[in-house]
């Protein structure tokens, strides 16, 4: 295949950017009364709005071409068949057969993981059943009520997010805590809320070598088996991992493992045996139709031609922006407090997916991939960082969410909408010079004064945005709510031409991480780390000393 900037059709996006790169949204909805009804798509009960970006139809057209051109229509096939996407560890992505309920066949390696998968969801399933139940209880026979969830990464961003997003579906009786940092604060503040004779302590790590959540589970099983003896740990510690010897070595019964596999990758795992603290909370039927949301977006990712396909224009939006419009970042602002913690799952979903300097075939790009993915709740956002998005010079797209359901109160939930609304409206028309000057004027302004100051109260506007409205909050709409980013990060990741599956960034942090460990350990190291790091150990060491 041609460098993608060679392509014709990348060649023709850059000619039609030159033609409409200067003209305003506004003008555009002044004159298309339709401009909505043109640029809207709905999948299920979730409504895409991305009327106000700065696209025509031609622009649109002009994408699918792009698509066709770099074969998007046989990758999205190559992935959900589970060939080996992920090129440089030789692994297929399969996440999304997690969540397939029509359970077709799929051989890994001979495996039917079909089956495999099938046999996980039961052995979740029914541990949950036996922990609702009471049948399941800590080493001196009380029942569950604390579940703590170890982890980093996926394995702790999905369940997090997704216990405070759907805690309206929680089940009475348990409370879910989430320990990821090293920092020991969190730790003991963790360790004042919790009785040890009901808590059950989830160990998440694919690898069972990750030094965080080991750390942190080694703290904590000291501290159970110092209340409650040597034996505790085969009742109050599980192991959701691809590694069950490792965990059997910590001392965690056989039947108390939980197994996930390499060709699930820890920020697309929320739908394996890591979502188990999910299922444990909301249950097993909600926790089904959780997946059923994710599996039929699938379906339409799948099947819907690309004009038409909700997680398609997301991604062609975003590099439309990107390398077109030079954007560097995407902003996220959800108005609902249950998905506050979207952003940083999705954070973790786009950067380290996407942010990649080299294409499958070990060339350095010459173009940016990936958004540098930031936000926060949407009224607090109006009042923190959309100033610099409205009049500053950063270009800065932003994806609102709206949500149907977000309390019972219908004054707190239109004043949430409106406010919503409102951003989007002045973020894409903006106000004039002389609309400022106007509204100084009727104010009793005088004309000098007026003058003076409506050069700092016009807004240029023209600044993109996409609504996506979901009906309510609820496992079904989640689940359809994450694929449908997994799905856009990996349409970006084909016309990018790189491995939206590897993260050899973060692999060098963890590798360089044990020798510097022995640094800071050992009073005699420090020879052989640069200067920078072995200032900084020292001066760490000459407080301690002092101390």
């Amino acid at each position: 295949m041609n460098k993608l900037t060679e392509l014709n059709e990348w060649q023709a996006l850059l000619k039609h950017h030159k033609l409409i790169a200067g003209q305003h949204m506004r003008e555009w909805f002044d004159e298309d009364k339709q401009r909505f009804s043109r640029f809207h798509l709905q999948c299920g009960e979730i409504l895409l709005d991305y009327s106000r970006n700065r696209i025509t139809d031609e622009t649109i057209s002009l994408f699918c071409q792009l698509a066709d051109a770099v074969q998007l229509r046989q990758k999205i096939a190559s992935l959900f068949a589970g060939e080996p996407v992920n090129i440089t560890e030789n692994r297929p992505a399969l996440h999304t057969a997690l969540r397939d309920n029509t359970r077709q066949k799929i051989l890994i390696n001979g495996e039917n993981i079909a089956d495999t998968i099938l046999a996980a969801q039961q052995k979740m399933r029914d541990f949950t059943a036996d922990i609702h139940s009471g049948k399941y209880t800590g080493i001196t026979g009380k029942p569950i009520r604390h579940i703590i969830n170890i982890g980093i990464g996926g394995s702790h961003l999905g369940p997090m997010m997704c216990t405070h997003a759907l805690k309206e579906f929680a089940l009475p009786h348990l409370d879910i805590h989430f320990i990821s940092s090293v920092d020991e604060d969190p730790l003991m503040s963790l360790l004042q809320k919790i009785d040890p004779e009901t808590s059950l302590f989830i160990i998440s790590s694919k690898s069972f070598s990750t030094i965080e959540p080991l750390t942190n589970a080694r703290t904590l099983s000291t501290w159970l088996k110092n209340k409650l003896g040597e034996e505790a740990i085969k009742k109050h510690f599980i192991a959701l991992t691809a590694h069950a010897k490792k965990a059997a070595e910590f001392g965690i019964a056989e039947e108390n493992i939980f197994p996930i596999w390499e060709w699930v990758g820890g920020r697309y795992s929320i739908w394996s045996v890591i979502g188990l603290p999910l299922m444990l909370m909301i249950g097993d039927k909600q926790f089904s139709r959780f997946l059923d949301g994710a599996h039929a977006m699938d379906q339409h990712f799948k099947h819907s031609k690309f004009s038409e396909n909700m997680p398609v224009l997301m991604a062609v939006l975003g590099v439309w922006y990107v390398n077109f419009f030079g954007a560097s970042a995407q902003a996220i602002a959800p108005y609902a407090s249950r998905l506050r913690h979207l952003i940083p799952y999705l954070q973790q979903a786009e950067m380290e997916s996407n942010g990649k300097c080299t294409d499958k075939n070990a060339n350095l790009i010459s173009y940016s991939s990936g958004s540098i993915i930031f936000g926060e709740e949407g009224c607090d956002s109006q009042h923190s960082y959309l100033q610099l998005l409205h009049q500053g010079q950063h270009f800065i797209p932003v994806d609102f969410i709206m949500t149907g359901n977000a309390g019972t109160s219908l004054l707190h939930q239109d004043i949430l909408l409106a406010s919503c609304l409102s951003q989007a409206q002045a973020l894409m028309r903006g106000k004039k010079l002389e609309e400022a000057y106007e509204e100084l004027i009727a104010e009793n302004h005088t004309p000098q004064k007026a003058k003076e100051l409506a050069a700092h109260k016009m807004v240029p506007g023209n600044k993109p945005n996409n609504i996506l409205f979901l009906d309510r909050i609820n496992p079904f709409n989640l689940g359809a709510l994450i694929a449908l980013y997994e799905h856009k990060i990996f349409v970006q990741s084909v016309i990018w031409n790189i491995n939206a599956f590897d993260q050899w960034g973060v692999e060098l942090g963890k590798q360089l991480l044990p020798d510097i460990l022995r640094h800071v350990q050992d009073e005699k190291a420090g020879e052989s780390i640069d200067s920078a790091t072995a200032g900084l150990i020292h001066h760490l060491k000459s407080i301690r000393i002092a101390t």
